[in-house]
């Protein structure tokens, strides 16, 4: 398999990340499975650190086909038929079967169920305040899952509105309860992806758990070993923070080096219609309150706090990106500090996928691909801790982190 270079850029220049296929590794690869799979963000990183995705399960059919379309370099197990469809009438023998699996056998199954009927962003439909989208009911099966494959770890990701004290927590403590009853300890934390070197302001909830037979301690007491942050910088209410670690890496950082023939000017970029001449006022980094009284704007175009945060949001080039969005409306950012919508090249370098990575489908798809993915520099960071707490454990036999 070919090294799976993530365009990640610390404090310095870009740092390639390669697979442990890739280093001479003679120790057989984690199985992975893979729910929820999306383009497969989870799955670059979980691969990078030594797990191999032996079969997804992925409801959206250009998202699959991003899937098939990257196998041969960046899934090297992954064929048609081990690409499955609806997790609601999942076949898991068969699944298995297909990936040459037995139930207690595979490593790893993780995945990001639909985060929309959790997400902040989402709050503004009233079905989803109160707690009634159905695809919240998606987590169920995930555990349905964990309890047909028996793996030996599991990573559940979602936005960190899940966590939230309101309709939420209720939905996450049953998840929790679930994934306790099918004997396994658990652990969650809310992580920032800035923090580990992505170029992005974005929150999400990770859980990680292992199967309790393979505890040296009570799961009452078993907490996981998640990574250190190797980057730190201002976020939201954030006070102070550890000035030894490397800066957040900015979206010019994470842009600057990409070629000119990679990234082509798309038609979809261009920015006219109602608010157009509104946002080129909006200077890099901010929003529509630029555009307000209580701003001092000469002609105010809006009222203070009557828009979502997010509209007409303008990158800053020398901070990290604000989250970017999987189902973004008209004049929902982030947008280009060069007044226009960002491409999808950079949407990637963003997300830190790798620059070679197909995703299909037109500029809505990608978008949707992209901004509902995980971070894969994020997953490789968590699951190369998972690796080594399995390793601990006896579990799996050792595979050294790539230099």
């Amino acid at each position: 398999m070919q090294s799976a270079t993530l365009p990640m850029v610390p404090a310095v220049r870009r740092v390639s990340l390669p697979s442990p296929h890739a280093v001479g590794h003679e120790a057989e690869p984690r199985a992975a499975v893979s729910l929820f799979s999306g383009a497969g963000g989870l799955d670059i990183g979980c691969e990078a650190a030594g797990f191999e995705t032996r079969a997804a399960v992925e409801s959206n059919r250009i998202a699959r086909q991003s899937l098939l379309d990257n196998a041969a370099t960046h899934f090297r197990s992954l064929t048609s038929s081990r690409i499955f469809e609806d997790i609601v009438a999942l076949d898991f023998e068969g699944l298995l079967d297909a990936a040459g699996l037995e139930p207690g056998q595979a490593d790893l199954l993780h995945g990001g169920p639909p985060c929309t009927p959790f997400s902040k962003s989402g709050y503004w439909l009233a079905y989803k305040r109160a707690g009634e989208d159905p695809k919240a009911s998606l987590l169920d099966h995930y555990v349905e899952a964990l309890r047909a494959i028996r793996p030996k770890a599991l990573l559940m990701e979602n936005v960190y509105g899940l966590a939230y004290q309101n309709h939420n927590r209720p939905i996450l403590e049953r998840f929790i309860a679930g994934v306790h009853d099918a004997g396994y300890a658990l652990d969650h934390k809310i992580v920032l992806a800035a923090d580990h070197g992505v170029a992005q302001l974005r929150q999400r909830l990770i859980c990680v758990g292992v199967r309790t037979d393979l505890l040296d301690e009570s799961a009452a007491t078993w907490r996981f070993g998640w990574p250190a942050d190797t980057h730190a910088g201002p976020h939201e209410r954030r006070i102070g923070w550890d000035q030894n670690l490397l800066p957040h890496v900015t979206a010019a950082q994470a842009l600057e080096s990409l070629d000119p023939a990679d990234n082509p000017p798309e038609v979809e970029e261009a920015i006219d219609g109602t608010h157009a001449d509104a946002l080129r006022e909006v200077p890099p980094g901010d929003n529509y309150l630029h555009l307000t009284a209580k701003r001092g704007h000469p002609n105010p175009q809006f009222k203070w706090r009557t828009r979502y945060w997010s509209f007409l949001l303008k990158l800053h080039p020398d901070r990290p990106s604000p989250t970017i969005q999987g189902q973004p409306g008209p004049w929902v950012g982030p947008f280009h500090w060069q007044d226009r919508r960002l491409r999808v090249a950079e949407l990637k370098r963003l997300m830190t996928f790798p620059d070679d990575y197909v995703v299909c489908g037109n500029r809505r798809d990608q978008q949707l691909q992209l901004g509902n993915a995980v971070p894969p520099l994020l997953a490789q960071r968590v699951t190369e801790q998972l690796a080594h707490e399995l390793h601990r454990l006896g579990g799996c036999e050792p595979l050294p982190l790539a230099a």
